[in-house]
């Protein structure tokens, strides 16, 4: 791993946990713990992307209450939008 993806990645789990409303922190701040370390630069870039919607919409997206718009329709959208806080439940 290259230290500027590393540095993305601490500064993407960091963002995820200070969105500001506590759902999308420990909704996104949970998933970035789990999937950030397997992402490539690309979807990193898009997890970036993301992060710059604002937060009702982005939320909306994520628990299906919205399709997302096509420019964030991808797979790291279906990741988040697949994301179960616990695994081990329905």
């Amino acid at each position: 791993m290259t230290d500027s993806l590393e540095i993305r990645r601490k500064r993407l789990r960091f963002q995820c946990w200070h969105r500001g409303t506590k759902e999308l922190d420990l909704l996104l701040g949970t998933f970035a713990d789990r999937h950030l370390d397997e992402m490539n630069a690309a979807q990193l870039e898009r997890m970036e992307a993301l992060l710059e919607v604002p937060e009702p919409l982005l939320y909306s997206w994520i628990i299906g209450q919205a399709e997302p718009a096509p420019a964030f329709d991808h797979d790291v959208m279906t990741l988040l939008r697949d994301f179960k806080l616990h695994p081990d439940k329905p």
